[in-house]
């Protein structure tokens, strides 16, 4: 049995979805905030609930009581922990700093706490970010080295569940895998993403602000890579019978130009957008790059998607789902 935490988000939507077609019992939490729009988290929840083996609980970490009285009966069947929830942001974190503390690190010691003596768990993998890296780190940024210096409270929030996680399994001998991902885009995405935003532009005829005058560099990850890659680790580290306490990069190492992601798009779309340039806005890093060497050679990371095919498929399903 897998848990979900962040089940109507984009990355544990996709997640939990690949583990149903594979005939897994899932179950899902999520609060389903307002951070953009609930319309969207709703009907990614109600294609996961077409799913028989499916279970879904609106629940927030944070509220103990409530948490421990929904999947405590679960508890012991629980082998899996997919680790998903969260304030997602680098600019929000500019805004409302406190959000990343109470829902990435609070409500992920919360979830500790809850499981640190599970007898069925075999291992707990959880979202961190590439953004850890900071300005330096990120164009070469290595899964193997410390990193000590993020530039905004999200990125801050992140390691700190990277160096929490460390500290649990030295207590509990839990196995713990921390997941740094890179720009991830596809469909049923994120709302507060830029490829998105871009979209419901173009939608709208309306303008939109290009940070950066287009010059940031990204290692835009298509999310049918990023579900391939997570189940690759699952499959390695589930019955692994050492311990293991480590952190891996998913994302594609060619780190493509904001530019020329637009230009895709527009493309794609047939239609050029009403694009204002802009400077850079603070907190945001000029470019990440992922380095998956270390992670060929442990678990085979691939990219299969190319950019082009992954945006041809996100702009026909945000054709299809504006119907």
């Amino acid at each position: 049995m897998y848990l979900i935490t962040g089940a109507a988000g984009f990355i544990g939507f996709h997640v939990g979805l690949e583990l149903l077609k594979r005939n897994k019992v899932v179950i899902g939490v999520d609060n389903i905030n307002n951070y953009y729009n609930q319309k969207i988290k709703h009907d990614r929840i109600k294609i996961l609930k077409q799913f028989p083996k499916f279970k879904f609980f609106k629940v927030d970490l944070n509220n103990k009581k409530n948490f421990h009285k929904n999947i405590n009966r679960y508890k012991n069947k629980i082998k899996i922990i997919i680790h998903l929830a969260g304030q997602a942001g680098v600019r929000y974190s500019i805004i409302n700093p406190c959000s990343y503390i109470q829902n990435n690190i609070m409500s992920y010691v919360q979830l500790l706490e809850f499981f640190k003596d599970s007898p069925k768990l075999k291992l707990i993998m959880y979202a961190s970010s590439s953004s850890i890296y900071g300005e330096v780190g990120s164009r070469n940024g290595k899964s193997s080295q410390a990193q000590i210096k993020p530039l905004s409270v999200y990125s801050a929030s992140k390691l700190s569940m990277e160096l929490i996680s460390n500290a649990y399994h030295s207590l509990y001998k839990i196995k713990f895998i921390g997941i740094r991902f890179f720009s991830v885009f596809g469909p049923w995405g994120r709302p507060d993403m830029f490829y998105f935003k871009f979209l419901e532009s173009l939608r709208n005829n309306k303008p939109i602000k290009i940070y950066n005058f287009g010059n940031h560099y990204r290692s835009f990850t298509y999310i049918d890579d990023v579900v391939l890659n997570l189940m690759k680790i699952i499959n390695k580290f589930e019955n692994y019978k050492k311990r293991v306490c480590d952190v891996f990069n998913i994302g594609n190492p060619k780190s493509i130009s904001l530019k020329k992601l637009i230009k895709v798009i527009e493309i794609e779309y047939k239609k050029k957008g009403n694009k204002k340039y802009t400077k850079k806005h603070p907190g945001d890093l000029t470019i990440t790059r992922s380095n998956i060497r270390r992670e060929k050679n442990i678990f085979n990371h691939e990219i299969r998607v190319s950019l082009e095919k992954g945006i041809t498929k996100l702009v026909n399903w945000h054709l299809s789902y504006h119907k």
